[in-house]
């Protein structure tokens, strides 16, 4: 078992659905998260800049060839399998159920892994922007495994905006991976916890995270999950590389999908980016 306390409380929920996120504070045990941690160095052990595997992992650019920062980790819950027992353990798809209904889908993974005085920063974005749906039952579950404060770029988001729609990320007609009009950041909360925490961050939250200006890594395991009936809009190779690992992990797959709203912005890239990182710098650059 997983979790210590296996149910969202009933304000939880409600907050999830009013402000857009909600925290359960030390879900996983601490020899979890050991176990967890300990394959994840198994993993990354001996990648460099120069030498590692790019189907697997993304390394910090800013550092010398023989450098061992990662930036991120892909599909961690696809690849190891502890990783992947975690996205599929009762107790966790108990609490999606009761954000988004019984019938789940996995839908990707990634490992964030923000190295001390390194760590990149993440532009405000939301998650739905980048892979259209037929509905907004989506989410994303952040786990800590390190304690997380703004030192060392903790999570910020701007609770109710999800109820908004998809804000604007294009520039000059291309989809820029971050949101590209003015965002009011004297709304943005910073989600500090412990190592264990989980963050249940709906779609179409905005939410960012500062570099880790710290000496304390700020590893954090993230989970995409959405309702079986949000079925992904057609936008050529970017839906497809979206959709490759998605599996059902609970109740039922639909043969129907479930409209939601009358419009959906469908995001238009210059190039295909290999990440949220990349094509955030390129739009960085472009501003230069």
């Amino acid at each position: 078992m997983y979790y210590r306390d296996r149910m969202l409380s009933s304000e939880q929920v409600d907050q999830f659905h009013r402000d857009g996120y909600c925290l359960s504070s030390g879900i996983l045990p601490d020899s979890e998260i050991k176990a967890l941690l300990a394959d994840l160095e198994s993993v990354c052990a001996g990648a460099t800049l120069a030498n590692h595997d790019s189907t697997r992992m993304e390394m910090e650019p800013n550092q010398g060839p023989d450098g061992t920062s990662l930036r991120r980790l892909y599909e961690p819950c696809t690849h190891y399998p502890r990783f992947r027992a975690f996205s599929e353990s009762r107790e966790l798809l108990d609490c999606l159920a009761q954000l988004l209904g019984e019938n789940l889908l996995f839908h990707y993974s990634k490992l964030n892994m923000k190295p001390p005085a390194i760590g990149s920063a993440v532009e405000w974005h939301q998650d739905l922007a980048y892979y259209p749906l037929t509905n907004t039952d989506s989410l994303a579950v952040l786990v800590y495994l390190d304690d997380a404060d703004r030192r060392n770029g903790s999570l910020q988001v701007i609770p109710g905006v999800h109820h908004n729609g998809i804000l604007d990320h294009t520039l000059h007609g291309y989809f820029r991976g971050q949101i590209t009009q003015r965002v009011d950041e004297s709304r943005a909360v910073s989600i500090e916890g412990s190592a264990g925490a989980v963050i249940f961050l709906h779609g179409m939250t905005p939410h960012a995270s500062a570099p880790n200006t710290s000496q304390r890594s700020r590893r954090t395991l993230i989970m995409g999950y959405r309702a079986a009936d949000a079925f992904p809009i057609y936008v050529g190779e970017t839906t497809a590389n979206a959709e490759r690992y998605v599996r059902l992990v609970r109740g039922g797959r639909c043969s129907r999908a479930r409209l939601a709203g009358t419009e959906v912005p469908v995001p238009r890239y210059e190039t295909v980016p290999k990440s949220l990182y990349e094509l955030q710098q390129r739009f960085r650059e472009q501003q230069v």
